[in-house]
């Protein structure tokens, strides 16, 4: 999008929309890595699920990272820019990677 077509867009309420989707979405992948803490736990540790866990628990820290970097470009202006195509990527690899990593503990 050019400077003058952002310049006329009246983003409304579409920014606090998408910060509070990141915000749900980041509560989603915590609610996922704790829940594959539990179930790396249950019926006792074992060396494979501890690891898979600890993935899990980092690909959650990574997504956090990149989820609040969100939330701040877009609480920080009135006409926030639009995600840059790295951190997309990163956002929808990571979140991939949770989802494949708890269902690798579930199994």
């Amino acid at each position: 999008m050019s400077e003058a077509a952002e310049a006329l867009r009246d983003p409304g309420l579409q920014p606090e929309r998408t910060r509070l989707a990141w915000r749900r979405t980041t509560l989603s992948g915590t609610v996922a890595a704790l829940l594959a803490v539990k179930s790396a736990l249950r019926g006792g540790p074992s060396p494979v699920s501890l690891a898979v866990c600890a993935l899990c628990c980092a690909l959650w820290l990574a997504f956090l990272l990149v989820a609040h970097h969100r939330i701040r470009v877009l609480s920080g202006t009135a006409v926030p820019g639009s995600i840059s195509p790295r951190h997309a990527t990163a956002a929808a690899l990571l979140t991939v990677a949770l989802a494949v990593c708890g269902g690798a503990l579930v199994l």
